[in-house]
């Protein structure tokens, strides 16, 4: 009987040959793990002996428990779960010691394992950091401060450039730090990004630009340059230290070209009007405008319409934006103020001879009543102020020169301006806009019947979004200015004398057919050239109280 029992079991009667073979390589998992558990620590600086005992002891034990029950799952999953839960504890342990680049099993660190591996490698080979003082820095030593900083560095800037930002604004909050970029002049919110990795690029940057790094609390200001196929772009630097943090500001410099008259996006009208002032024997004009409107460039324009080789024309400027061919552009430094101000310098600078002079900036009553005699002794003044139309410009003229009469008596003209967006002629969308809004807007109903405004995203497989390569989804690709001008004649020059109100000039003004900058903008919405909503966006900043009349 016993004999006939035992012929009857045959082989695998005890142990499945599966069961055998899953054993065994979850047996030999455990090795590869404790190998890169001793490596890495030892790389991290942590105690290697006791995390390489915890999992050997826990993948030990669990192999003798996985053996003695009768259960083969049950013992399975208890194998896997303590070298889970071993594994996963040295991972947070060694990540709360280690940079932020370096930490593994993160989001990141998940996809950039399904990213370009070649991708690092491409950075040193097509863009490169070029100090203050013109040394290019190679791409730094792997897993260094350094070398994370750079990596931070290039993908902020690179994606800036790519969206064409001109400035780079990142402002700490207690949480992480807030990202902008201002593209074509308006502000576009990016995602934020983590404190610790823009520490690193705040350290990084401060190297480039010759920065004090220690120092978090006064203002510094420096530069660097990129170098991406071939070209040259440089960087401004500004940090300021605030409450919440660091703050850091980017700003690109950008190379100021010099357009002619007929190219700054004058009306036919404007066009003629302003001109014909070359042609003046003597005068002044008020070139005027809000910050970061585009003064500079019709400033520029207006002294590129004389003739340099038959008339001597001089600037003065606090900062010089282009050269101006076969011009003499003085600069007024801060070492001038301790032995001459702003408006003696301009009467050194008439002393020359001129014909043509143009003053950069006008903000002092000594500066306004120097230009306005310099006008009437046969010279061409132009002179630019901060306002936001022509009427305020004419009314700081008046205030600043203190006498209506004084001022007004050489004055040629005034023009007062805005930048606009342009909408992307390869994405921007046809509407028929409601007959409300025309109304609404005082738009000529039978122009009007087809509006334009930025393109919505298209989708493409998975429901990706394809965005635009002109305007990469803003809507926008560059700016074009639009003006308010007016010419001063002897009819309207003596009734700006007696009118006592700047509200009745305001109307004489208007009788002479001057259109103010909202109807100019308007005629460019109709044209297509830009939306309402860039319209309205560019003079909501500005819309204020209505202004009570005041007398002059």
């Amino acid at each position: 009987m016993p004999n006939s029992i035992l012929s009857s079991v045959g082989y695998g009667d005890y142990i499945a040959v599966y069961k055998f073979v899953i054993f065994l390589v979850l047996f030999f998992l455990w090795m590869p793990l404790i190998a890169w558990v001793d490596k890495d620590a030892e790389a991290v600086g942590t105690r290697k002996v006791f995390w390489v005992s915890v999992i050997f002891g826990s993948a030990a034990v669990t192999i003798v428990i996985w053996l003695i029950l009768p259960f083969f799952v049950v013992g399975l999953i208890l194998y896997l779960a303590a070298l889970a839960v071993t594994a996963l504890a040295y991972v947070k342990h060694r990540n709360s010691i280690v940079m932020d680049y370096d930490r593994i099993l993160t989001i990141e660190h998940i996809k950039s394992l399904f990213g370009n591996k070649d991708k690092e490698t491409n950075i040193s080979n097509s863009f490169l950091f070029i100090t203050a003082n013109k040394n290019e820095v190679p791409l730094p030593q792997n897993k260094t401060p350094d070398f994370y900083g750079y990596k931070v560095a290039y993908s902020l800037l690179a994606d800036a450039a790519w969206r064409r930002a001109s400035d780079v604004i990142l402002a700490s909050t207690p949480q992480n730090y807030e990202v902008t970029y201002y593209v074509d002049g308006a502000a576009i919110k990016q995602p934020a990004m983590d404190r610790e990795k823009v520490n690193y690029l705040i350290h990084f940057i401060k190297n480039l630009a010759d920065l004090d790094r220690n120092e978090k609390r006064k203002p510094q200001m420096g530069n660097f340059r990129i170098r991406q196929n071939g070209q040259d772009l440089q960087w401004d630097v500004v940090t300021t230290g605030s409450t919440a943090g660091e703050q850091i500001r980017l700003k690109q410099t950008i190379k100021h070209n010099v357009m002619g008259l007929s190219e700054i996006g004058l009306t036919g009208t404007q066009y003629s009007q302003l001109n014909e002032i070359r042609s003046a024997k003597q005068g002044l004009f008020i070139v005027a405008g809000p910050k970061k409107s585009g003064i500079t460039t019709t400033f520029y324009a207006l002294l590129k319409n004389h003739d340099p080789f038959l008339y001597s024309i001089n600037t003065l400027e606090k900062r010089i934006a282009a050269e101006l061919p076969n011009t003499t552009q003085n600069v007024f430094t801060l070492s001038d103020t301790g032995t001459s101000t702003y408006a003696k310098r301009l009467q050194q600078i008439v002393r020359t001879g001129p014909d043509v002079v143009g003053v950069g900036e006008c903000s002092d009553a000594e500066t306004a009543r120097v230009a306005c005699e310099l006008a009437k002794d046969g010279r061409i003044i132009y002179v630019v102020i901060e306002a936001d139309g022509v009427i305020k410009a004419l009314t700081k003229w008046i205030d600043l020169v203190g006498d209506k009469n004084t001022a007004v008596e050489p004055l040629l003209g005034i023009t007062n301006q805005r930048l606009l967006r342009k909408l992307c002629d390869d994405c921007k969308q046809g509407y028929e806009p409601n007959r409300d809004v025309v109304k609404k807007f005082g738009l000529p109903a039978d122009k009007a019947r087809v509006l334009y405004r930025p393109g919505k995203p298209e989708l493409g497989r998975g429901d990706k979004q394809i965005i635009c390569d002109s305007c990469q989804g803003t809507g926008f690709v560059g700016r074009m200015a639009v003006f308010e001008t007016i010419v001063i004649d002897n009819k309207l020059r003596e009734g700006i004398r007696k009118l006592e109100t700047m509200s009745e000039i305001a109307a004489q003004f208007r009788q002479a057919k001057m259109l103010y900058l909202q109807e100019q903008a308007l005629m460019r919405v109709v044209e297509g050239t830009t939306a309402i909503n860039e319209v309205v966006r560019m003079f909501a900043t500005s819309k204020k109280q209505p202004e009570k009349p005041r007398q002059v």
